[in-house]
Order: C-alpha cells, then structure tokens, then sequence
C-alpha cells in the first residue's frame, strides 16, 4: 500500500501540472503490480475525481480556470464517459489504445510545431462562444507580469470532440487530459494554462459519471481506492502550487514531453 501511495503522489503532481489527471499513470501502474485491470480502471477514476478536486480548487483561487466554458464541455464529456464506461465492461481496450495512441502522436508533431503567442488568443469566436460569453482574462504571476485575455473559439466543434475524449476517459479509467487540453489549445484557441487548469477542472465531473458505472457492477474496492485518493490529494496540491509560477512556455514544454510519453505507451499497450 505503501508503494501504491507513493505512485498516487507522483501521479497526482503530474495530473495537476499537466491538466491530465493521474490515471494515466495510475492504471498501467497497478496493472504492473498485479492488479486486474479492470479494478485497476475503476480506482483510477476516483483518482482523477480527487485530483481535479485539489487542483480545482487552487487554480480558482488563482482566476485562471475557466468555470464557463469547463462546464459547457462537461455536458458533453459527462455523457460520453458513461458510454466509455459501460462499453469497458463488455470489450478489449486494445484496438482504442492503439488508436487513441496515434491520434496523441499525431497531436504531439502539431503542438511541436506551434509556438504560444498572445495572438493566438486573440480570437473572434464563433455563434456559440459569444452567445455564451465563452472568455476570460488572467493575472501572469511571473515577468512580465502582464494581463492575458483570451475568448474561445468553435465551441459548437468542441462540445462533440469533448464527448470522444469523455467516452475514452470512461474506457480507459484516465483523465483523458490529453485530449482535452488539445480540444481546448487547439480547436479552441486558448493559453496553455487556462487550457491545463479548465482541463482539470472537466475530467473530474467526467470521471465521477463514469465512477458511477464501476460503482454499480462491483469494480470499486475501498482498501485500493483510499491510498490512491490519498496519495494524489496531496500530489496535486503540490503541482497546482507550482503551475501559477511557470510560465506559459514551460508548461508548453512539459505537456509535449508527457504528452510523447503517454502516446508511445498507448500505442505499446494496443499492441
């Protein structure tokens, strides 16, 4: 349990600074250790509930969560990791890890290529983001200490696409951070910290639906669960903490790297 808690923390540190949740790292993790991979998944999504609770918390403290547009998307990811979820208990996870792995390569050689600029986030935004008011603006704690505004753009794209990244959250008993941050870099054209924290924000209504899946067939047992949301309470805390005071290009650079590693390792797992 011991080793099991320490992996929590480690998992939880990541999760926060990258916007993914721990699962990522939870589940291939107790797989290592001997753990049926189903009882593997359902742990998770208690671990990606309490990540995002932590880190939640600290980044809307700091105003840089965006709870507007996190809680349009969640009506979309909501539904599609109950779908996910279900579909665990009846199918292999091999064939969507490996295609769930090249669309994160594929995704990682686009990021690789663009560059943060202020501009970007400057965007006109579409009939569904300024009907719903969908910006923000946040404080840099680091120099040059300038404000960042930023507005949303083709929500009507984001809400369908948050659904997929909901289903494979639910399938594979992860964050599916990495695509949301993606969804929300990407498509929808905001800063890598807003789209790291709001991330966060999502993935922990979406694991708690499909929690609720493992919950009612049996999958969820207490003695594996408590180590895990103890340990990633306390690494994401120490990760939100550290994120308000990096800038944007260093949390660009850290999202590749994690993003690389969990494309490779998808893609190992699906075949």
């Amino acid at each position: 349990m011991t080793l099991i808690f320490l992996i929590s923390v480690f998992a939880g540190f990541i999760g926060a600074l990258s916007g993914m949740g721990g699962g990522i790292i939870i589940v291939p993790a107790l797989v290592l250790l001997g753990i049926n991979i189903k009882y593997a998944i359902a742990a998770s999504m208690l671990s990606v509930i309490a990540t995002s609770c932590s880190a939640t918390a600290a980044y809307a403290k700091e105003r840089i969560v965006n709870l507007k547009i996190g809680t349009f998307l969640q009506l979309f990811t909501i539904l599609g990791a109950i779908v996910g979820a279900t579909l665990t208990l009846h199918m292999s996870e091999k064939p969507l890890s490996l295609m769930f792995g090249l669309i994160l390569l594929t995704s990682w050689i686009t990021l690789l290529k663009k560059g943060v600029s202020v501009a970007h986030y400057d965007n006109k935004g579409g009939v569904v983001d300024n009907y719903l008011e969908l910006s923000g603006c946040y404080e840099e704690k680091v120099p040059p200490f300038r404000i960042i505004n930023y507005k949303s753009r083709y929500a009507a794209l984001g809400g369908p696409f948050m659904f997929l990244a909901g289903m494979v959250a639910g399938l594979l008993g992860i964050g599916a951070g990495a695509l949301k941050v993606l969804i929300l870099d990407l498509l929808m054209g905001l800063p890598p910290k807003v789209s790291t924290t709001t991330s966060n924000y999502i993935i922990g209504i979406t694991a708690l639906a499909g929690s609720s899946v493992f919950f009612a067939s049996g999958y969820l047992k207490p003695g594996l669960a408590v180590p895990i949301i103890l340990g990633v309470l306390v690494g994401s805390w120490v990760g939100s903490k550290l994120l308000v005071r990096m800038v944007e290009e260093a949390v660009r650079k850290l999202f590749l790297v994690i993003l690389l590693v969990i494309a490779l390792e998808m893609i190992w797992r699906g075949i």
